[in-house]
């Protein structure tokens, strides 16, 4: 049996309360709430710094036995220096988001758009050189990486090709190991509002269901991220796909939103 782990992307947004948390909720609070519908977050606020030390145990602390945390790798090592020369502060990242103990997930490392395979011994030199002790998830952005070829590298290494529904990104399964990462992330900006589902994503999620379903035995963990602007209210989303899978939801104990379609 695959073993799931779903959620949002990122957990602290203002539209959520009185929707998804609590009103009046503290934010130092979010994280407690959140960590009792779902049992795994990925952690978006990582992509801009590695956070405090402090910071990273009282996440810890705060989530239950079980629960997993994906981790964006900072957009400094990612996007300002393109792998090159990243490695030092790549593990200082690391040893920081290991405070999270047996709580850590994949290590997202999304490349930017504009980096194509034309830079490909950059991106084996620096993946080659990360400890083999954590789990990584590599997000390509630009179409010249989408082959057999890059399968290969990330199959070589160990590491997980992250699936993606995106703008101007192909749909894929592709198995590279024993996990899969799956962000659903949709048009950047689409929505004023984040506390309600604004489209029916049904058909798109009944896609991915019917992809993955010959390929379950391929994995025994799928991780899998909803954010909000993919229909408007992650945290529906998340469990909407979790009742087409067949999987216990767990939702807030307070007014359900209405539905837009």
């Amino acid at each position: 049996m695959v073993q799931w782990y779903l959620g949002t992307v990122g957990f602290s947004y203002k539209d959520w309360n009185g929707v998804f948390y609590p009103p009046g909720i503290a934010a130092r609070q979010y994280l407690a709430h959140y960590s009792q519908i779902f049992n795994s977050v990925e952690l978006d606020s990582t992509f801009y710094g590695t956070p405090p030390p402090e910071r990273v145990q009282q996440w810890a602390m705060t989530a239950p036995p079980g629960f997993k945390f994906g981790v964006k790798t900072p957009r400094q090592i990612t996007h300002d220096l393109r792998l090159a020369g990243a490695i030092e502060p790549m593990m200082t990242f690391l040893e920081t988001m290991s405070l999270l103990g047996d709580k850590l997930g994949p290590i997202l490392i999304q490349l930017p758009p504009s980096l194509t395979v034309g830079e490909i011994d950059t991106v084996n030199a620096f993946i080659a050189a990360l400890p083999a002790e954590w789990r990584y998830a590599v997000e390509f952005r630009h179409a010249s990486w989408f082959t057999p070829q890059t399968a290969a590298l990330l199959a070589a290494h160990q590491m997980g090709w992250v699936s993606t529904e995106y703008v101007d990104v192909p749909k894929q399964v592709v198995p590279t190991t024993d996990f899969l990462y799956i962000r659903w992330l949709g048009q950047h900006g689409q929505f004023a509002y984040k506390g309600q589902e604004q489209i029916d994503v049904t058909p798109q999620l009944r896609w991915w269901i019917d992809q993955l379903q010959p390929q379950l035995n391929r994995f025994e963990t799928i991780y899998g991220f909803f954010n909000n602007d993919y229909s408007g209210h992650s945290p529906r989303t998340c469990n909407r796909f979790k009742e087409m899978i067949g999987l216990e939801t767990s939702y807030p104990e307070i007014p359900q939103q209405g539905q837009l379609f």
